[in-house]
């Protein structure tokens, strides 16, 4: 080797692929938020977005003195979503995390509670998580959450955003049923050992000790369908497709850069420039950006609210109607909108944001550009190897959920 040559990294086999880490990242697959009025919250983003509630979670039962939360709010943490995932976006009370966990929790500016990646097996979940701790990363916590049956490993960013790696999300079916509490008894509080048993064991297991699998949760919209939507009658003029993209104010737009390109693995996609700050946009598969990345510098200057890190959550409609009757729905129902530069939005070409009631800015449009790029490994491979180069072959629509 000579001097200006440097050392290629140590490669993992990640299904048969040679990868710079033991996982890859297939999509932002859900998002939290920690908010401080959770009953105007709820309404906001059941009532009015469209998303629905598919479990509640009880965090009074985490403190032994129940008047510990008292005059907090709702204890419950909400896990919705918008389509067949249990959950693509997540609801905690601020207040009542604050009383359970430390008062650092309310006073910090961090109020994204989750940032979840999917990777496409368990293996990269359990081999994702030994690789975080070998680099140097602080894992939080590891095992399986319940409700969602989602297996993850959580560990932080530098300014102090929760990310997780996740497989194996529970896909609720065509009755709009979660599981029930049954299968709460997968609950895992640690790393998992290797293989697991498939979900359809778990369900069968369920069946042959006569669990009634209609006892989960089942929510459905308040008012009848009114509004034509494609041919579909729905109780709001438009439907939300797609969670993401999320957009952060950071301290140090280098270093959380380095953090999602290096530790996540997401690919740069494009740099700007916006009154001589520097912001940056990064993916996970072929969408312009599943993140992007603002100096905090900038959230005073878009008189956004001082109170959070978070500069907005993204969530795609089915098409540009959709987008232009909701904006009208949403404005109709006390929404107030936020005009912003668009130059600070690469790859969404038309979108309009609003406030939630905590002063979170909700981004919706109705596409993203596509980064289409073509690979310098364009050859044919010949005969059979054990391990390949093609990083490429992440791309395009991900699996959803279990592998079984």
């Amino acid at each position: 080797m000579t001097a200006t040559e440097k050392p290629r990294p140590e490669l993992f086999d990640v299904g048969g692929y040679r990868l710079e880490r033991p996982f890859r990242v297939r999509r932002l697959g859900h998002i939290g938020l920690n908010c401080t009025l959770i009953d105007e919250s709820i309404r906001c983003y059941r009532d009015l977005l469209g998303l629905r509630i598919s479990d509640r979670l009880d965090f009074s039962r985490r403190v032994s003195d129940p008047a510990i939360l008292a005059g907090l709010g709702d204890p419950g943490g909400y896990f919705m979503r918008h389509g067949t995932e249990h959950h693509s976006f997540v609801l905690f009370n601020r207040r009542v995390h604050a009383a359970i966990n430390g008062q650092q929790i309310l006073t910090g500016p961090v109020t994204i509670n989750q940032i979840s990646w999917q990777v496409g097996s368990l293996r990269e979940v359990v081999d994702g998580e030994a690789w975080l701790r070998d680099t140097g990363n602080s894992v939080q916590r590891a095992g399986r959450d319940m409700p969602g049956s989602n297996w993850h490993t959580y560990f932080t960013d530098p300014d102090g955003h929760t990310n997780e790696l996740f497989y194996g999300m529970e896909q609720v079916g065509w009755t709009g049923i979660s599981k029930p509490l049954h299968f709460y008894k997968y609950l895992l509080r640690k790393t998992p050992t290797l293989p697991q048993i498939s979900e359809t064991e778990e369900v069968s297991t369920a069946l042959a000790s006569d669990v009634d699998l209609s006892e989960g949760l089942r929510d459905v919209p308040d008012e009848a369908g009114r509004f034509d939507v494609g041919g579909v009658l729905l109780s709001r003029p438009f439907k939300i497709v797609r969670i993401g993209p999320l957009r952060l104010f950071v301290t140090d737009v280098e270093a959380a850069r380095d953090f999602y390109r290096n530790v996540l693995g997401l690919r740069l996609t494009e740099e700007i420039r916006y009154e001589g700050l520097r912001c940056v946009f990064l993916r996970a598969g072929t969408e312009h950006h599943a993140v992007a990345l603002y100096p905090i510098e900038l959230r005073e200057r878009l008189h956004l609210s001082a109170h959070s890190t978070t500069f907005s959550v993204g969530m795609q409609v089915g098409t540009y109607r959709q987008l232009r009757d909701a904006r009208t729905y949403l404005l109709g129902n006390g929404m107030t909108e936020v005009t912003l530069p668009p130059e600070l939005f690469p790859g969404i070409p038309r979108a309009f944001r609003v406030r939630d009631p905590d002063g979170h800015l909700i981004e919706l449009y109705d596409t993203m550009r596509q980064v289409h790029q073509q690979s310098p490994l364009d050859t044919a491979t010949t005969g059979w190897p054990e391990t390949i180069d093609d990083d490429e072959a992440f791309d395009g629509e991900p699996y959803l959920g279990p592998l079984e």
